[in-house]
C-alpha cells in the first residue's frame, strides 16, 4: 500500500482547509487534503512554502519547519536537521531568496521527511519553476 501522502497526491501532508482543487480524505480520522493529481499536490506544497516566505517572512529552515511540522505532533528538531542537511545549510541560516532551485530543494526534503520516499523526480523542478502568483 502506498503511503498516505503519495496516495492522496499530497506529498507535503497539507491539512485540508477548503482550498480549490482539493477535498478531505475519506478515512476514519480525516484531516489531510486529497488532490486530483501529483502536480496539484506539488503546486499546493510549493504555494504553502512561498506563503510562509512572502506572507510570514520565514527564511530559515528552522522557521519554516517549525511552522510546517510543529512539535505538538512531530519530532520537529529531527525534521529541521534533516531538511537543513539536505539543503546544506544550518537550521538558523538565512536560506536566501526563494528561487526555483531553493524551492525544489525544500520540496524534495519535505517530501522525503513526510513520506520516506520521493517518487516525483523532475516533476518537482517543473513545478518549482512556475511563476504564477501565490495568494
Amino acid at each position: 500500500m502506498e503511503v498516505r501522502g503519495i496516495r492522496n497526491n499530497n506529498p507535503g501532508h497539507l491539512n485540508y482547509v477548503g482550498r480549490a482543487g482539493a477535498h478531505l480524505e475519506k478515512n476514519v480520522h480525516p484531516r489531510f487534503a486529497v488532490f486530483a493529481t501529483p502536480e496539484a499536490g506539488l503546486m499546493a506544497l510549493r504555494g504553502q512554502l512561498l506563503r510562509y516566505n512572502q506572507r510570514d517572512g520565514l527564511d530559515t529552515v528552522k522557521g519554516i519547519i517549525s511552522k510546517w511540522a510543529p512539535p505538538t505532533e512531530n519530532d520537529t528538531a529531527s525534521y529541521i536537521e534533516g531538511v537543513a542537511h539536505a539543503l546544506g545549510v544550518t537550521p538558523d541560516q538565512k536560506i536566501g531568496p526563494f528561487t526555483p532551485h531553493l524551492v525544489a530543494g525544500l520540496m524534495r526534503a519535505i517530501i522525503l521527511m513526510e513520506n520516506g520516499q520521493n517518487p516525483y523526480g523532475p516533476l518537482i523542478d517543473r513545478v518549482a519553476r512556475l511563476q504564477e502568483a501565490v495568494a
